[in-house]
Parts: C-alpha cells; sequence; structure tokens
C-alpha cells in the first residue's frame, strides 16, 4: 500500500474522530449527529480528488440535485430548511461502515482468513463463495481482497474465481446485520422486522450459492481452478459477533439501534483483541488503520453522504409540491414490492448504486407496520441482486481496480444469474408479503 499523503491522513484523522464522536452520543449526552456529518463531508471534500471518476461523477450529480431541490422547495414553496442539518442524513450508516472496518484490526495479519486444504473444481468454487460470503457478513469488501489475494498468489485470478468473489459478497447483502444495506434499510424503515427478513434473505442467499456453483460448473472447465477452503474455526468470528450484536440488542442495550451497537461494538471487539500485545501495539494499530484504511473508503462514504443529501431534497420538495398529500402507491403490497425491486435492479444495470434507486423510493413512500418489513426486503434483495450485476457496484469497481477485470465484462457474466435471482427473490418476496399480510 502506498504511502498516504497529508491530506489523507488528516482525512482519515476526521473519520477516526467522526466515529467517536458518533460513539459518544450513544451515552446520551447530547446530539452529536451534526457535528459527525461536518466531519465526515469535511473528509470527503479532502479525498474528493482521490475518488474514482466515475463514482465522483455520480456523487457530484446526487449532491447538485438535493441542494437545487432545497432550494427549489425554500424559494418557490417557503419550505423551512435547517441548512445546518441537510449533511445529516446517512452520517451514522457512514458511521457503522466505519466501525465495521476495524474488525480487520484482529489477528496479528490484519485477519487474514485461515485456509484449510487445496481444492480445486466445483466444491473449489463453492468455498470459495461460501469464504466469501460469511467472511463479508463481517469484513464486507474485506473479505474480497483477503480471499482474492489468496487465490492469485500462483496466477492472475480466473473468471470463475472472480464471478464467486462478486456474487459470494453481494448476496451477503440479503441478510447480514453488519452490512451497508442493512444500515441503510433500518434508517430508511426503523419499524422493519429483521427476524422475517433474514428467513426470506438468508435462503436466498444460501440458493445464490448454489445457483453459481451450477451455472459455472456448466460455463468453464472447473477442473484445474484453485477454490479457497475456510477452516471452520475461520467462521467463529463472524459468528460470535453475530451473537454478540443480539445479545445488545435483546438484553444489555435494548434502547441503542442494530446499526448503533455495531457502531461502538466491533471496534471495541477488535481493540480488545489487540490490547494483550501492550497500549503501544494497540495504538499503532488503530493509527495505521486510521491514517490508510479510511481514507481508502472515500468512495463508499462519498455516494452514502451524497445519497442521502438528494433523499432529504427529494422528500422535501415532493412534501412542498403535493402538501404532504401524495405517495407513489397508496397502499405497498405485493404488485407494488415487485414493481420496486424490477426498477431498481434494472436501474442498476445502468449505472445507478442500488442506494440511489432505494433511497428514492423510501422517500416517495408512506410506509407503516408490516409495509416496513416487506420495503425492507425488497430494498435489501434489489442490492443484492443490483450490485453484483451493476457495472457501477463498489464491488465490480474493486475488482477491476484490484485484479484489472472489466466491470462491464462482469456485468455481462451475470446478467443470466442476476435473471435468476429476481425471479426467486419475487417468489421469497410473494411467500413474505402473504406471511406479513399484504399480498
Amino acid at each position: 500500500m502506498h504511502e498516504s499523503t497529508p491530506r489523507q491522513r488528516i482525512a482519515g484523522a476526521l473519520i477516526f474522530l467522526a466515529l467517536l464522536v458518533q460513539i459518544a452520543g450513544f451515552t446520551g449526552l447530547g446530539d452529536t449527529s451534526r457535528a459527525v456529518s461536518y466531519g465526515l463531508w469535511l473528509a470527503v471534500a479532502l479525498l474528493w480528488r482521490d475518488i474514482p471518476r466515475r463514482s465522483r461523477l455520480q456523487a457530484a450529480a446526487l449532491i447538485i440535485l438535493g441542494v437545487a431541490m432545497l432550494l427549489v422547495a425554500r424559494l418557490g414553496y417557503g419550505v423551512p430548511i435547517s441548512w445546518p442539518d441537510i449533511l445529516r442524513r446517512n452520517a451514522f450508516v457512514v458511521a457503522m461502515l466505519v466501525g465495521v472496518s476495524f474488525i480487520a484490526l484482529i489477528g496479528t495479519g490484519g485477519n487474514r482468513p485461515t485456509p484449510g486444504e487445496r481444492v480445486t473444481g466445483t466444491g473449489g468454487v463453492l468455498r470459495s463463495w461460501a469464504g466469501v460470503h460469511f467472511l463479508g457478513t463481517i469484513l464486507n469488501l474485506s473479505a474480497v481482497f483477503m480471499v482474492g489475494d489468496r487465490l492469485s498468489r500462483r496466477e492472475p485470478l480466473s473468471m470463475p474465481q472472480l464471478i464467486a468473489l462478486n456474487r459470494g459478497l453481494s448476496s451477503a447483502a440479503l441478510w447480514s446485520p453488519f452490512f451497508a444495506s442493512m444500515g441503510v434499510v433500518i434508517a430508511l424503515v426503523p419499524d422493519m422486522q429483521y427476524g422475517y427478513v433474514a428467513l426470506a434473505g438468508f435462503p436466498l442467499a444460501m440458493c445464490a450459492g448454489l445457483i453459481s456453483t451450477l451455472e459455472l460448473r456448466r460455463r468453464f472447465d472447473l477442473s484445474e481452478v484453485e477454490g479457497f477452503s475456510l477452516a471452520p474455526r475461520s467462521l467463529l468470528m463472524p459468528l460470535g459477533m453475530a451473537v454478540l450484536v443480539m445479545l445488545f440488542h435483546f438484553r444489555l442495550t435494548p434502547a441503542l439501534s442494530i446499526v448503533s451497537i455495531i457502531t461502538f461494538l466491533l471496534p471495541s471487539v477488535a481493540l480488545a483483541a489487540n490490547l494483550p500485545r501492550g497500549p503501544r501495539y494497540t495504538l499503532y494499530r488503530v493509527y495505521q488503520h486510521s491514517m490508510t484504511r479510511l481514507p481508502a473508503m472515500r468512495g463508499e462514504i462519498s455516494l452514502f453522504l451524497a445519497a442521502g443529501l438528494f433523499t432529504l431534497g427529494l422528500s422535501t420538495l415532493v412534501d412542498a409540491v403535493t402538501r404532504d398529500e401524495w405517495t407513489l402507491f397508496a397502499h405497498f403490497g405485493l404488485p407494488q414490492a415487485m414493481t420496486s425491486f424490477v426498477v431498481i435492479v434494472l436501474s442498476s444495470i445502468i449505472g445507478l448504486h442500488p442506494i440511489i434507486g432505494v433511497s428514492t423510493l423510501a422517500s416517495i413512500l408512506s410506509l407503516d407496520g408490516s409495509a416496513q418489513t416487506l420495503f425492507a426486503f425488497v430494498a435489501l434483495a434489489a442490492w443484492g441482486v443490483g450490485t453484483a450485476v451493476g457495472p457501477l457496484s463498489g464491488i465490480n469497481l474493486s475488482l477491476q481496480g484490484r485484479y484489472g477485470i472489466s466491470s462491464y465484462r462482469m456485468m455481462k457474466h451475470n446478467l443470466g444469474y442476476a435473471a435468476v435471482m429476481s425471479v426467486l427473490a419475487l417468489v421469497a418476496m410473494s411467500a413474505l408479503a402473504t406471511r406479513l399480510g399484504q399480498a
């Protein structure tokens, strides 16, 4: 990793400070959301020139449109706007992403997963998918690089290996409470019932692994394709973290949301895991992470913050024009859910990140009761399928930057997969809607 510049180190320090301020706010001593948002936005401003061009253009468009709609609402319709607060949307979701990133500090080698025996063929591809998927539920994009770098030691990654990495991570969005997708969804529909969503999303994710394995076996000769064998003990960390989050959510801190618990719990566990080697070693690892890894998150941080500003502008303008009397659908049931899912996935294929479609949809819907849970599943399913196939999604842009595979080539290889997964998602959506009484 190249040496970071002073500008990048200042940005990293601001992001780390924003995380600390966000955690301090959980104590109830005061509202820290404005300070957190200012720190994150300032960091984005410092890192702006380093953001990949396509991501930068997309974020800039969202920011300009968001501010423009707020101005129209204020000047054209007289809507009072709290200008100091317009940057707050999605700041706590970004804080959660930053908190999750610290879990990479567990282990002396950056938490590199422990490999099992060398495997090839169909079983190897399936194990690669499973390794990325289950590690990715906690480590997010870091899991792709951990597995991908290990597989590419002998020779460049093959297309089956790249596809396994892509789908293993993107399908984790269907159910993982630690994923950015879940943080956004909980922010948009805080009363959604996670149990129902996971009950539909987890089997769908397992189907993604099976479908991918069968498809790759049919399309490619896998006899010499090396897979990643994850040692069973490596899964103890994701499982243990999930248990800890549920313990805090239901017993120790029931007043805090899952997003809030993850924000403080994962960095705390990472620090506790390093402290036995001494305070100086622990501080060094935190410093190193803050100066290098946090600035590297500039793409996702800028996109999430920009999408929050865009959503605020859109919802404010829609409310002003319609005087709070219009929503896209009078009732959000199964037909509306299916339509929304298809539109978000299609928008991902043409280059929009799913967060844009999900946030836009939420801003023009009136959701209550079980409709929030149905919407949550729609959003997560669209995110899981859309990021796999979308040429400008974080996973595909990361694979392009790290391993040299064109993101548009990845899109072409995933179109059939996206079609099959969409059908299965609609079936799962139908079953969930029936269970919730929203069919």
